[in-house]
């Protein structure tokens, strides 16, 4: 028997986008060619879409990890890179996504309903594509933007026409068994079932499916005996069938009573007080258990509840409870709003992603939030000077600078923008062109003297005057000094004497 899984939790990496390329043309007698760096291909994403062919999610329970292919980086010749290929990921009809907290992202029903769950990355753009009048070789291209990272929870909800529910051991795999094709597994111990079981069931010109939940009892609705895993596949049903044990006396239950928890437990699970109920009466060909089902009839008609005595084994009324449920069926479809067409779940991006937040955390630091802004900062190669001019420029176009002196930020405060934190710098002027990846406005003042500043200034002190000495001052500038504030050396004659006639 194959294993049913309708609970599987998926780590999904959609692809990340393709860098793109800093590159100047190069070619003989051309020597001005200029940027052809082409962009990086965008990234794969995951999709999911719903296959009539799929009814369980045991692929995923063995294959949890999903990853998506990356884009490629562009090259020289104003090559583009390739984009990552997506992924479409087969789910059953009637999955549900949700997020590990049980936030529902998506209700998938109907053959073909696709969602993308993961985004990828966009490529970063080449720096052919990133000049202009003012930056005509750029010396840096964008980074390619990571694609979504995320845990999802895919649940699957049986989409059925009718659901069987009952205590367990009350006959419920017998009866789909013997109304369709479905061969569930029967024995004559509680809880032989362990999870739902489909059927298609043929009643003249009514087609439905059923659906055999596994065994509730008391306590079901608060997960008891895994009743919280049965109970979300009745949940899609229109027509509810309760099926009692006539034979309830030998095993010390009464029908009415299990009647009675069964819809407490449905009650407390919530959402299903409106859907038609049956009542089937179930082996009436064990001894005593006619009697029982003559017995608890009229109680359970006296309730409005239509009342079937069926045997699994036997067949008998058989046939009325098949007819009965068709007709049931199609009621509720013709009641029903007309089916929708296939679905397409999309998540289109922001037509307008240039607003943005800017507050201040207890720690002191500017946090600037806003999907333009953050999607910057990630495509910025922050080794590059001129690539982080670039995105001073952005940022300053798009009015950040002026926001934040606004918020009272001063230089050198904190600032964070995605997961990136810097000292925050005001602009200080128009970009000017200098060397490929350098941005002069970026560059630290070095307030030591040059190398020509110092050996100018050596020269300067063998210098000797008669009334006054070169000096110079630790910035550079040659100043002069009297020579009467110069100490002065005063000769002994005596001792000069003395060494001229140990010379003669």
């Amino acid at each position: 028997m194959a294993t049913f899984v309708d609970r599987v939790v998926l780590h999904l990496q959609a692809g990340d986008g393709g860098h793109g390329c800093a590159s100047v043309r190069r070619e003989k007698f051309k020597p001005l060619g200029g940027p052809d760096g082409g962009n990086g291909g965008h990234g794969g994403g995951i999709t999911l879409v719903v296959d009539p062919q799929q009814h369980t999610l045991l692929d995923f329970h063995f294959r949890p990890h999903v990853k998506a292919q990356n884009g490629t980086g562009g090259a020289g010749a104003n090559r583009d890179g390739a984009n990552g290929g997506d992924l479409v990921l087969s789910v059953p009809d009637g999955t549900v996504v949700q997020t590990p907290d049980g936030e529902v992202i998506a209700d998938l029903i109907g053959a073909g309903t696709t969602f993308e769950v993961a985004r990828g990355g966009r490529g970063g753009r080449g720096n052919a594509s990133l000049a202009n009048a003012r930056r005509k070789v750029p010396g840096f291209a964008e980074l390619g933007e990571p694609g979504d990272a995320l845990d999802v929870v895919l649940e699957l909800k049986s989409v059925a026409d009718v659901g069987l529910v009952g205590f367990p051991s009350a006959g419920k795999s017998s009866l789909i068994s013997v109304m369709s094709a479905a061969k569930p597994k029967i024995a004559d111990y509680p809880f032989t079932t362990l999870v739902p079981n489909l059927g298609v069931v043929q009643a003249g010109d009514h087609t439905f499916t059923v659906a055999d939940v596994p065994g509730l009892i008391p306590g079901a609705a608060t997960g008891k005996g895994l009743g919280l895993e049965f109970l979300r596949h009745i949940e899609r049903t229109s027509v509810l069938v309760h099926v009692l044990d006539a034979a309830a006396p030998e095993i010390e239950r009464d029908p009415l009573a299990d009647l009675d928890a069964i819809e407490a437990e449905l009650a407390a699970y919530g959402g299903l007080e409106e859907r038609p109920r049956l009542v089937v009466l179930n082996k009436i060909d064990i001894p005593d258990g006619k009697d029982l089902a003559e017995m608890v009839r009229p109680e359970l008609e006296a309730r409005g509840l239509p009342v079937f005595e069926v045997s699994a084994i036997t067949r008998e009324g058989l046939k009325e409870l098949m007819y009965a449920l068709g007709d049931a069926v199609a009621a509720n479809r013709l009641a029903a709003p007309a089916p929708e067409s296939t679905r397409t779940v999309v998540r289109p991006r922001a037509v307008d992603e240039k607003g943005f937040t800017i507050e201040r955390d207890v720690d002191g630091v500017f946090v600037v939030r806003g999907p333009q802004v953050e999607r910057w900062v990630r495509q910025t190669n922050f080794d590059n000077d001129e690539a982080i001019g670039y995105l001073g420029d952005r940022l300053d176009r798009l009015g950040v600078e002026a926001a934040l002196a606004k918020k009272g930020a001063e230089a050198g405060d904190p600032v964070r923008i995605g997961d990136r934190e810097f000292d925050w710098q005001p602009n200080t002027g128009e970009y000017i062109s200098g060397p490929r990846g350098t941005d002069i406005r970026l560059e630290e003042v070095d307030t030591r003297p040059s190398a020509a500043s110092r050996l100018a200034a050596r020269k300067a002190r063998r210098v000797r005057g008669d009334d006054e000495l070169l000096h110079m001052a630790e910035d550079g500038t040659v100043s002069t000094i009297s020579m009467a504030s110069r100490p002065v050396l005063i000769e002994d004659d005596h001792d000069e004497d003395e060494d001229d006639t140990d010379k003669k």
